[in-house]
């Protein structure tokens, strides 16, 4: 007598129970439920080395994929943000996140001299988190980030994209990241690409403080009169 044959939902099935990545996910389910009472910090670890292996895996070029919890005192401000948060703004945003949580990782790099990470997008939330302490415990001392490691000249310019995409970025500041990019030798038809302005944007801040004597180059005359 011939076998009946398998309807094509029921092969599907079939397929999905053998295979044998989802058996694998299946039996790592049960086993982080078994060691769900297991120090925070051994759970923070496994977290990450999932993450990890899911965002190796996904292979798509993009950090948030790749979100990762660290100690949130490891997270350090930087010295150049130009964004500045006015008080009721900074209470709001302290109380979105103790209302709603953490809804957006801190921008991070490497700092190689410390071992710590250098805020690149994120200093007002990394502050709440350190400072209010119902959040800090919330987060069982951790900052959930994403790694963006590059120069500090293209740090900068990620700080400024990031403060830029928000309609945050002041204008007198963001003169200060332009000259501290003209110290590193960048042209001015660099910084604009960079920073997503046109070669009028570039001029005006010129006549803010302090810029005037950095653009004071034949290079800028001869670009932009």
């Amino acid at each position: 007598m011939a076998r009946k044959k398998q309807p094509v939902e029921a092969q599907a099935i079939s397929a999905h129970v053998t295979d044998p990545i989802s058996v694998l996910m299946e039996q790592l389910q049960s086993a982080l439920v078994a060691a769900s009472g297991a120090a925070v910090e051994d759970r923070v670890a496994r977290y990450n080395a999932l993450v990890t292996m899911a965002a190796e895996h996904v292979n798509l070029p993009h950090p948030a994929l790749g979100m990762q919890l660290v100690p949130v005192d490891t997270v350090q401000g930087n010295d150049y943000n130009p964004n500045k948060v006015a008080p009721p703004e900074m209470r709001l945003l302290q109380l979105s996140i103790a209302k709603d949580g953490m809804t957006m990782p801190v921008v991070v790099a490497d700092d190689s001299e410390s071992g710590n990470y250098t805020v690149v997008d994120g200093f007002h939330r990394t502050t709440v988190v350190k400072t209010v302490k119902t959040v800090r415990d919330s987060l069982a001392g951790y900052m959930p980030v994403v790694k963006l490691n590059k120069s500090i000249q293209d740090r900068i310019t990620s700080t400024v994209r990031h403060n830029m995409a928000r309609g945050t970025h002041q204008v007198e500041l963001s003169a200060k990241l332009v000259t501290a990019l003209k110290k590193h030798n960048w042209t001015n038809e660099r910084i604009g690409m960079e920073l997503g302005m046109d070669p009028d944007e570039v001029l005006r801040l010129k006549q803010i403080t302090g810029l005037a004597e950095a653009f004071a180059d034949k290079e800028f005359s001869r670009a932009w009169q």
